[in-house]
């Protein structure tokens, strides 16, 4: 796969799991990376524990000025920005009903707001160099839809679709925009899940490969959807569930979230 040193990364939501795994991944790979998150102790701490070509940025990917900020670092650290890794994203889990306006609004602001801005702010960048890679990190979610989650599906959804609007609009400069869709992966947002004692076996039962993924495996396709050999590829969003959602094990209403029914 094509050799990433001496360009230039920005990766959001690094400070912890799939995040800081794609950015350890593409720092070993030779790029110069910017962790962005918000926690300002934890992602300092991440980037010190990777190295001199990591740098951290505290920030609010909802704010533009934040988002700027991590891409003037990213120019600042390397000289430019190739790729551009929109990953940080938050959850509720809440019936409809019970569903309050913050929390609509705050889940809407960092899951979709806050792709918007990195794509844009990242994307201003690229367009001198006519080249450039964002890869957004979707959800199945965002067309396998599940009770109580219903502003995390809307805003998942709302991310496919800006995928294919914005490798439209910025294809012809030369710029590639895709998405992963991850399942349920082994992170703290999943933990819920994957550590209830009747939750957890009902979701394994559902994975054909018979396992939870592991940030390793997002990892592993964010750096192909960045890399030249994807050079081919934009408005995609792949789907990496172990074959959840292909439906062959359990019927979705037959899994239930705390506080869903």
């Amino acid at each position: 796969m094509t050799d990433l040193a001496g360009r230039g990364v920005m990766v959001t939501g690094a400070a912890r799991g799939i995040g800081l795994a794609i950015a350890s991944r593409f720092v070993a790979d030779g790029a110069t990376v910017v962790l962005f998150d918000l926690d300002a102790d934890e992602v300092e701490a991440a980037a010190a524990a990777l190295g001199p070509r990591a740098a951290a940025v505290a920030g609010d990917v909802s704010r533009r000025a934040d988002v700027r900020r991590g891409v003037d670092a990213c120019l600042a650290a390397a000289g430019r920005i190739d790729v551009c890794i929109a990953h940080a994203g938050i959850a509720a889990v809440k019936p409809l009903l019970e569903l309050d306006d913050r929390s609509w609004q705050h889940v809407l602001d960092v899951n979709l707001t806050g792709v918007f801005l990195c794509t844009q702010e990242a994307a201003r960048e690229m367009v001198a160099r006519g080249s450039g890679a964002i890869v957004i990190t979707s959800s199945i979610n965002g067309f396998h839809v599940e009770r109580g989650m219903s502003v995390y599906n809307t805003s998942k959804g709302g991310v496919d679709a800006f995928v294919r609007s914005a490798a439209m609009d910025l294809g012809p400069l030369g710029i590639r925009v895709n998405a992963v869709a991850p399942g349920v992966v082994n992170t703290r947002i999943a933990k819920f899940v994957i550590e209830d004692p009747v939750l957890g076996p009902q979701y394994l039962r559902t994975i054909p490969l018979g396992r939870f993924g592991e940030p390793q495996d997002v990892d592993s396709l964010a750096r192909f959807l960045a890399s030249d050999e994807a050079a081919y590829l934009t408005g995609q969003t792949v789907v990496l569930d172990g074959g959840q959602t292909l439906g062959i094990a359990l019927e979705a209403d037959d899994v239930d979230l705390p506080g869903a029914t």
